[in-house]
């Protein structure tokens, strides 16, 4: 009987052996196979898609063959390994474990989507749009609506998101990438402003954002930054209205097409910084933090005006006579390829520093590039403050057949 015993236990073990070799076999032949592709593919991994699904899914598609064995290598060696959602790359020659690797290292697939300084939220919202591989969201919510799905109701959005390159792997949503620009931009502007300058004109750091976003789109220059910067801080310390184009061409939003008017300077908009003392009430453009570092360290001097040389640089002056002397030389006698900022490169970037020289009875800036919609799409109107037109605030004299008197440009 026990012979009997013996015999069996080790005809079972035997067995065993085998059945435990042969499925060692399989699974190593399975993990060993090269992929069924004759050229690059990608392998989209949804979120919470499981391996099981995915193996099955590969098998189907002609792609690899064994998936049961597969399955059981990952259930056993593998369980507790996360599967990242995303695209993976499926090479020629590749094997189900060189593909297992890539999942087991998170080698997904990324993608770039590029904010650009000086856009405003509605060319942040079309660069997103028309980015296939984010996932769309937010198409028909207004811009308040999608501060609400970004927790932050009630915000205005413009400037509130740092521009730079992001990347992204497919399955991300445009809102997830929204809220990380968010973020970046609350992050840049605590440090700057926990290393601003003394003695700036700023209650709080929205207000450097607001005069940021004045800086970004008046400068063609990098290294002006600081300078415009110090005279529009000087205008505020003086009583002197900001006069800056770029939120004049804001406030009209859609109905700004390329070129400035006299009557536009004379309309009261919440932005019109001809018709209104002090700051506007938002931001106009997204900031780079160079802008906002100059926003919140401007250079010191004496200047309070300043105009386009025409190569997206500017003549700074600190008297009407000085600033009306560059404005005839720079702005009356324009050269044939005159610019009041660079030629833009890829993307649309700054908008041209505009000029309130009187080349013309009704008109103030001739169109030097393709306009770009200054304003968000849908605004509700009661989200933006309604200010008054006040009166121009004392400023330096100046000679009464002088060009505007307090345009700092």
């Amino acid at each position: 009987m026990r012979r009997k015993f013996l015999l069996l236990l080790e005809t079972g073990l035997v067995l065993a052996g085998l059945l435990f070799g042969a499925s060692a076999w399989k699974i190593h032949s399975a993990l060993d196979q090269s992929l069924n592709v004759t050229q690059e593919q990608m392998l989209e991994v949804p979120k919470g898609t499981t391996p099981t699904r995915t193996f099955n899914r590969l098998e189907a598609e002609g792609v690899i063959k064994d998936a049961f064995w597969i399955r059981v290598y990952w259930r056993f060696n593998l369980a507790g390994q996360p599967l990242h959602s995303g695209e993976y790359r499926m090479q020629p020659g590749m094997t189900v474990e060189g593909l297992i690797d890539s999942w087991k290292r998170g080698d997904v697939v990324q993608y770039s989507v590029t904010l650009v300084e000086g856009w405003n939220f509605h060319q942040v919202r079309a660069a997103l749009a028309k980015d296939e591989k984010l996932e769309q969201t937010l198409e028909g919510l207004s811009d308040a609506q999608v501060m609400e799905k970004l927790g932050h109701p009630g915000i205005f959005p413009e400037g509130r998101f740092f521009p730079d390159t992001y990347r992204f792997v497919r399955g991300m949503s445009d809102l997830e990438l929204l809220k990380t620009a968010y973020e970046r931009l609350d992050e840049v502007l605590a440090r700057e402003w926990n290393q601003r300058a003394s003695d700036l004109p700023y209650a709080d750091p929205y207000q450097a954002l607001i005069m940021a976003s004045l800086v970004e789109k008046e400068t063609g220059v990098p290294q002006e930054r600081g300078q415009i910067a110090g005279v529009f801080v000087r205008r505020m310390a003086l009583g002197m209205l900001l006069q800056t184009d770029p939120t004049v061409i804001y406030g009209l939003g859609d109905r700004y097409s390329g070129k400035l008017t006299r009557a536009h300077l004379k309309e009261a908009t919440p932005y019109n910084t001809y018709m209104i003392s002090g700051l506007p009430p938002t931001p106009i453009a997204m900031v780079g933090r160079e802008a906002i570092h100059a926003a919140l360290n401007p250079v010191s001097g004496s200047s309070l005006y300043f105009v386009a040389r025409g190569d997206g640089s500017h003549v700074f002056s600190d008297d009407l006579d000085a600033h009306n002397n560059a404005v005839r030389e720079y702005q009356l006698k324009r050269r044939a390829d005159y610019r009041s900022s660079p030629a833009p490169a890829a993307a649309p970037g700054t908008a041209p520093a505009e000029t309130s020289a009187t080349e013309a009875p009704d008109t103030v800036t001739p169109v030097d590039e393709a306009p770009i919609p200054a304003a968000s799409p849908n605004p509700d109107p009661e989200a933006l403050p309604q200010v008054a037109p006040q009166e121009s605030p004392s400023a330096p004299a100046a000679e009464p057949d002088a060009a505007p008197s307090q345009s700092p440009q």
